[in-house]
């Protein structure tokens, strides 16, 4: 029996529109005129499978297959074989070109990215960027982030850079960060902008170390790790900027510095006078604003072990909340907090919990604007907050009696955001001291 004999008799009368015609048309053998061969796999095999395509329809979409089957070197192969790629991602490709839709999923995106690129299919890449933007995570941002480079996908490079600036810590621990080559980790680790306690980088780091040696199967001691990371990495890592507990316990173990840079940095933390420092001593980060609460700073009396608050308010700008910065007491005091963040009263039906941490210890520093101690609990990501909303954060404190705020406005403009808090029978005093965020780009 032919394909004509086999097709359904008037197809053509049931279906009223040029597109629902070619999409009939999609992986069918009826008028085919050519086949793509291209390697399938599964979970325990991999075999041939071959597409049935019609000349005509990938030339309309695609100059580059109009050169391939019309151009003056034109294929006149009726089968084609395409090592480059596979089955499931040339399909998508194909039924993009006869129905203007696609199946993205993670299995195929990567591939149908590159057959979009390469075969001059630029809708079909612009859905194929926006599928990965809407599914970036730290999990996968690495693997992505190499890709985009690799096609040029700009838009896409940046929003990557971004997510990694803001949830650094998470990435770093991903399977991805531990495949990356040794030119996007120096270009990762000279970042200013990285939210991760530098020790927690350095760890990222010589876990990249130990993965990349065992691939090699070389034995892992300080002096390959060392080589294998590279000095332009080492010098770029902020030792200085780790608490002297951070080093000693995590650093020093590794012996992947020289007994003089150990040497050095431990002068450092003891505040004692040397060479200028070989490593950078500045902070990473974003650069976060401060929404300051109070002018007054006044000190409890009470003997309380636990402090309980609660702060609702509203911004005119979406922004992300990085932390929030609480009173202590003396510099030696320690805390441990609870702290959760709602959107809408707590007490009400409505009320949403979208953030919740219990952490500590936290250690009091004495701030300098104010001359009060006072300690930041950062988050381990920034929560996004929407303008318009109320939001409330409650807290409870654990810990030695603590100084408190007085004097608060119910309106503060800080960086162009404006906060209206919204509990003014709580407005005079209170125990979170700033809150500390970025606003997000429109």
């Amino acid at each position: 029996m032919s394909f004509r004999d086999s097709r359904e008799e008037n197809w053509q009368t049931k279906k009223p529109t040029i597109r629902e015609r070619t999409t009939f048309m999609f992986n069918n053998d009826l008028f085919s005129d050519v086949k793509f061969v291209v390697r399938k796999s599964d979970d325990e095999s991999e075999s041939k499978q071959a597409i049935p395509a019609h000349k005509l329809m990938l030339s309309i979409g695609s100059p580059a297959f109009e050169a391939m089957f019309y151009g003056d070197l034109a294929e006149s192969s009726d089968s084609i074989e395409m090592p480059d790629c596979e089955y499931e991602s040339l399909l998508e490709l194909f039924r993009y070109l006869y129905s203007d839709e696609v199946t993205l999923r993670g299995s195929n995106v990567m591939g149908v990215l590159y057959l979009a690129k390469k075969y001059m299919v630029p809708s079909l890449a612009v859905k194929c960027t926006e599928y990965l933007q809407d599914h970036l995570d730290p999990s996968n941002v690495f693997t992505i982030l190499v890709s985009a480079r690799k096609y040029d996908e700009e838009k896409l490079v940046n929003r990557c850079w971004k997510l990694i600036d803001k949830q650094t810590k998470a990435a770093v621990k991903s399977e991805g960060f531990a495949i990356i080559d040794r030119r996007l980790l120096e270009e990762l680790v000279k970042r200013d902008t990285l939210y991760i306690p530098e020790v927690e980088l350095f760890k990222g780091v010589v876990q990249w170390a130990d993965k990349e040696l065992a691939r090699r199967d070389v034995v892992a001691d300080g002096s390959e790790k060392r080589n294998i990371i590279g000095e332009r990495i080492i010098k770029a890592i902020r030792f200085p900027i780790m608490t002297q507990d951070e080093f000693s316990a995590v650093v020093i173990n590794t012996r992947i510095l020289s007994d003089d840079e150990v040497y050095n940095l431990i002068k450092h933390f003891s505040a004692v006078k040397s060479s200028p420092m070989e490593f950078p001593v500045s902070k990473r980060g974003p650069m976060l604003m401060r929404c300051s609460r109070f002018n007054v700073v006044k000190f409890s009396c009470k003997e309380e072990s636990e402090f309980e608050n609660m702060v609702s308010f509203i911004v005119d700008r979406d922004i992300e909340l990085y932390g929030v910065n609480f009173f202590g007491s003396k510099s030696d005091a320690v805390y441990s907090v609870e702290l959760r963040i709602f959107k809408g009263a707590r007490n009400s039906p409505l009320g949403k919990m979208i953030f919740s941490l219990e952490a500590g210890p936290f250690s009091s520093i004495l701030h300098k604007s104010k001359r009060c101690f006072v300690f930041d609990v950062l988050f381990e990501k920034p929560v996004s907050l929407t303008k318009g909303y109320c939001y409330e954060i409650y807290s409870k404190i654990h810990g030695p009696p603590s100084g408190y705020g007085i004097g608060g406005s119910s309106i503060i403009s800080c960086s162009g955001v404006k906060f209206t808090f919204v509990n003014p029978c709580l407005l005079p005093t209170g125990r979170v001291n700033e809150l500390i965020f970025t606003e997000l780009e429109e």
